[in-house]
């Protein structure tokens, strides 16, 4: 999921930046290519007027310096958007000339600009009819014989069309090349981040217990992480084994010197030290039992679990209680499915199992019924709301531990459940069976309840994460 949320980020990303290169592109070029087209109108609208400055500098004979046509047949349609002008400055009341074209208007003129009164100048203006146009003027001097004003002008229309043309043209290459840039990320993000994908799944199967590392060729950029990660695997078993034989060892090494404590004491009977002593060894037995205890729940949550078929636990452990308890002569009843697996460590299920059969044997008068439930949402994972919040809803799998004994109080199950406590002592025990239950069923992230059972004795339900 993870990996799936960063391709999406990624391509998000990506897509973002791509349009916002190829908008900025887009415009861009646009400009450019309007620049370009004005400067291809201005040569041409220069030639016109460099026809027009050689005519009046240079007349022929008979024409009166100013030239009815230039060889151009757009000049002689009226209102054609083609416009010249020529105009006198040095007279008292400006004399002016201008194209067939112009009929009976005027052209503007054109801001003076930053260069010299002989140089040419080009401007946008407003001509007859609302005509947009392109205007390109000059001032010559032609000392005694005049100074003189030239103008051209063209329908800037042309621009705009050849511009917008372009546009068009331009805005569909780049929604083509936008789409195929696209697909191109998204492919390159979806391959690309695979390898993170196939070593999510791996580190879920590894979780579950379907795997015990991660397997497969990665890429050269993935293969130390997947490296390092099987590394850690590896260093934290063997960290957790080393603690298991430690705790082991220990266990040996207290447990015989307190053995031989409890003997010796045993054989001098009413003698108030040997009572002291079997006093305080009772005591070193139960702490000894709980720090044991301790440090080998502690280490469990350092374990990368495994599946553990259900079944056959726990109908071995049935057929060693009734052995057991032979004496007593108690059935023990199994309903469970083939299809259930505890995920997590053998050994510590059938801790918690033995300990809540055993106990169940012990105050049962004849009759013992264990039922497995597996329970599964809908989907793998569900989550559901509470409140507020949101949790996510594991499967798993309940095992049902019923006696026909003489059950619990609500006062007594609160209390029966902590560390030492025992409601009757003329039964076998050091009251730590049920809180080693919970105590590792709270390291699975599961729970112990205790109820009411309907053959009449006391119902233990002992929820855990199921494969």
């Amino acid at each position: 999921m993870r990996a799936n949320s960063l391709a999406l980020r990624l391509f998000i990303w990506a897509t973002g930046w791509t349009v916002i290169i190829l908008i900025v592109t887009g415009i861009a070029l646009s400009t450019l290519y309007r620049h370009a087209v004005e400067r291809a109108f201005d040569r041409r609208l220069d030639v016109y007027l460099r026809t027009l400055v050689a005519d009046v500098a240079s007349p022929e004979e008979g024409n009166d310096k100013f030239p009815q046509s230039i060889g151009e047949p757009l000049f002689e349609l009226p209102l054609s958007g083609w416009y010249w002008q020529v105009t006198r400055l040095d007279s008292k009341k400006p004399e002016v000339h201008s194209s067939r074209s112009l009929w009976d208007s005027g052209l503007p003129r054109l801001p003076p600009g930053n260069g010299g009164e002989s140089e040419a100048r080009q401007g946008y203006a407003q001509g007859p009819e609302d005509q947009e146009l392109r205007i390109v003027e000059r001032n010559i001097d032609l000392g005694d014989d005049g100074r003189y004003l030239i103008a051209v002008a063209g329908d800037a229309s042309e621009i705009d069309e050849e511009t917008r043309s372009f546009d068009r043209a331009i805005g569909a290459t780049f929604a083509l090349l936008a789409v195929a840039l696209l697909l191109t990320t998204a492919l390159q993000v979806r391959f690309g981040l695979s390898p993170l994908n196939r070593i999510s799944a791996s580190l879920a199967a590894i979780r579950s217990g379907r795997a015990e590392r991660l397997e497969g060729q990665f890429p050269d950029e993935i293969a130390p992480l997947a490296r390092e990660t099987n590394a850690l695997i590896e260093a934290n078993r063997e960290i957790v084994e080393r603690a298991r034989t430690h705790v082991g060892n220990l266990a040996h090494a207290l447990k015989t010197p307190i053995s031989v404590l409890v003997n010796e004491a045993s054989t001098r009977a009413h003698d108030p030290f040997a009572e002291k002593v079997l006093e305080q060894t009772d005591i070193m037995r139960d702490q000894v039992a709980r720090q044991l205890e301790r440090a080998r729940l502690a280490a469990r949550p350092t374990v990368v679990a495994t599946l553990i078929d259900v079944p056959p636990v726990v109908t071995a452990l049935a057929r060693t209680m009734e052995k057991l308890h032979r004496a007593r002569d108690i059935a023990i009843a199994v309903d469970v499915p083939e299809h259930a697996r505890f995920r997590g460590e053998q050994q510590d299920l059938e801790e918690m199992v033995g300990n809540l059969v055993d106990n169940a044997c012990k105050w049962a008068q004849s009759r013992v019924a264990i039922e497995v439930v597996a329970d599964r949402p809908a989907g793998e994972d569900q989550k559901i709301s509470v409140g507020q919040a949101e949790r996510t809803e594991k499967p798993r799998v309940r095992i049902i531990v019923d006696d026909d004994g003489p059950g619990l109080s609500p006062a007594e199950r609160a209390k029966v459940a902590m560390r030492g406590q025992r409601l009757d002592e003329s039964k076998p025990g050091s009251g730590l069976g049920l809180s080693i239950v919970v105590e590792l069923a709270n390291l699975y992230g599961g729970k112990l309840t205790l109820g009411t059972a309907p053959i009449g004795g006391l119902r233990t339900e002992l929820a855990l994460p199921a494969g």
